[in-house]
């Protein structure tokens, strides 16, 4: 799969950058971490997908996604580069409830987390809720519009999700590099306004 690291040519790591910011790339199993972080990294992302086995039926639960055939089992991570000063590396989780684990690693150092959301599945976001507000965390959500989903309003989402009137609900489409961008820019002006 596209796993392998290549630090021979640099291509993860800038050394030029003064300022890196890490961001969290959450949400449930098939909600389109993977396909965000690829369509916004600069570089070619690093990704640790595998194929989804026998062993995972009835686990792993691809009712949103039912072409899934791979699923991420560390991490995602790719790169943004918005300034010589500033860049983002995005860091997207596995989505299952039994790799919950490696979260705690995931969350060291991070700045924010945008929260994919399925507006067809808006229950299963609540454990990736529940898992960024116990690591404090602040959070943007990031609905996903997949094809042929209903269209929800923002303010229904938020309502069904008992978000914070504060918390940032932006649509998104994790295919598209302009509304994916938007919904990072959501996340870092709303992590901006926590400064102030």
């Amino acid at each position: 799969m596209g796993s392998r690291l290549a630090l021979d040519d640099g291509v993860y790591l800038r050394n030029s950058v003064q300022t890196a910011a890490k961001i969290l790339v959450v949400g449930h199993f098939a909600v389109g971490k993977t396909t965000f972080i690829g369509t916004m990294s600069e570089i070619p992302p690093l990704r640790t997908e595998e194929i989804m086995t026998q062993a995972g039926a009835g686990i792993d639960d691809p009712k949103g996604a039912p072409d899934k055939t791979t699923t991420t089992v560390a991490m995602d991570f790719g790169r943004l580069t918005l300034s010589e000063k500033l860049v983002l590396y995005l860091f997207g989780t596995p989505g299952q409830q039994r790799f919950v684990q490696v979260w705690e690693d995931m969350t060291r150092g991070a700045l924010g987390a945008l929260v994919l959301v399925d507006p067809q599945r808006l229950d299963e976001s609540f454990p990736v809720m529940d898992l960024v507000e116990h690591y404090g965390i602040p959070y943007a959500i990031a609905v996903n519009r997949f094809d042929g989903t209903p269209a929800h309003s923002l303010d229904e989402i938020r309502e069904a999700l008992d978000l914070l009137p504060e918390t940032p609900v932006v649509s998104c489409d994790a295919r598209d590099q302009r509304s994916s961008a938007d919904s990072l820019i959501a996340l870092v002006r709303y992590l901006q306004s926590r400064l102030n």
